[in-house]
């Protein structure tokens, strides 16, 4: 995907995340981006590692920095740190890629109506539940895939750590519905679902 295309995209995201809670920082985009791209397929082509406070990519962070010089995004300055907030500039590009945007809205407002508006502490759980489940343990019961996050992430509380992975096995199992939505309704634009038939509780 060439990088106008993923502009449009990132900031489309970002309305949505801006839309759906009153803070949206560079933490938001990361591990929502990651969720876009792995679970629901959109070929977006960053480059993710679990990091510190879960998976990022630096080629993410570089991409939001360069849309910041191209006057798509702005940095709002509040009380906990800054927001990323699109320019009127972002309605340019999307109308550039009107088939794109039509073929990933779905995607994309699936992960805002799923994750947007959670807190930083929430989306590194869910990030690093997902991440362990779609790279690490895939099929594997939650407990096991909770020690892995544990194992991974000491500060996570074992609870927290199973709580986030029944998330993500719901938020999986929404996405496969959605993806039989898209496909009732004759849209292509693809869900990559990751294999979840065989996990158990």
């Amino acid at each position: 995907m060439d990088r106008l295309r993923k502009a449009a995209l990132l900031t489309r995201l970002i309305e949505g995340l801006c839309s759906k809670g009153d803070w949206c920082g560079e933490t938001h985009v990361q591990k929502t981006t990651f969720f876009v791209q792995e679970l629901l397929g959109v070929p977006l082509g960053f480059q993710f590692i679990l990091y510190k406070h879960g998976p990022f990519s630096f080629g993410l962070r570089d991409e939001l920095t360069a849309l910041r010089a191209d006057g798509l995004l702005e940095l709002e300055p509040r009380t906990y740190g800054a927001q990323l907030v699109p320019t009127k500039q972002c309605g340019y590009i999307q109308g550039l890629y009107p088939k794109t945007m039509a073929k990933y809205e779905r995607s994309i407002g699936f992960v805002v109506e799923n994750l947007g508006g959670k807190r930083v502490v929430e989306l590194e759980r869910l990030g690093t539940a997902f991440f362990v489940s779609n790279r690490l343990e895939e099929g594997k019961a939650v407990y096991i895939r909770a020690n892995k996050v544990t194992e991974l992430k000491p500060h996570i509380p074992t609870e927290k750590a199973r709580d986030a992975v029944r998330e993500v096995d719901r938020i999986v199992s929404a996405a496969i519905a959605e993806k039989q939505a898209a496909i009732s309704a004759g849209e292509h634009g693809g869900v990559r679902i990751m294999r979840t038939e065989q996990r158990r509780q």
